[in-house]
């Protein structure tokens, strides 16, 4: 089972990476700013030096290397965690949130910041620019949550 865990990881990892350097230096995104694809979509360049949403901005290079470091020690008990899952939705569900996260701590040792493209919006509200880890990452949260839902309710209830 752990063994599907950590290919669910390697392919987020590499799609993640790839879409990153078409970005980067094949569109050379960073001096376009933005190129509008839907009348709702962007590919916008955004370097991100917080976490999610931008939170907990690392403007140091202390605070980044702490970052990479709180990361990586997430991811490696998000990978402890696949090796003892019986489960196959939660290793699933695991394999994608330890290969958005390997990804965009790669993006943060090398770089500084996590390179962030994906804009969607709707008039004038904008969402928050993510890329594939990211994307990876809700979407292994909202396997987890659901499955913790579902798993809380197929239980008997004791009276």
């Amino acid at each position: 089972m752990k063994a599907f865990g950590y290919s669910v990881a390697a392919v987020v990892f590499v799609l993640d990476q790839l879409s990153k350097y078409w970005v980067t230096y094949v569109l050379d995104l960073r001096t376009l700013g933005s190129v509008e694809l839907l009348p709702v979509f962007n590919l916008t360049w955004v370097e991100n030096t917080g976490v999610s949403t931008g939170l907990f901005r690392a403007e140091t290079d202390k605070m980044r290397w702490l970052l990479v470091a709180a990361t990586l020690a997430i991811a490696l008990a998000v990978a402890v965690w696949i090796a003892r899952e019986k489960n196959r939705w939660d290793v699933f569900a695991l394999g994608l949130v330890l290969g958005g996260a390997l990804g965009n701590i790669v993006d943060r040792a090398r770089y500084g910041y996590v390179v962030d493209f994906f804009h969607a919006y709707w008039r004038d509200h904008h969402f928050y620019v993510f890329n594939v880890a990211d994307a990876a990452i809700s979407c292994g949260v909202m396997v987890l949550l659901a499955r913790a839902l579902w798993a809380r309710d197929a239980q008997p209830v004791k009276e």
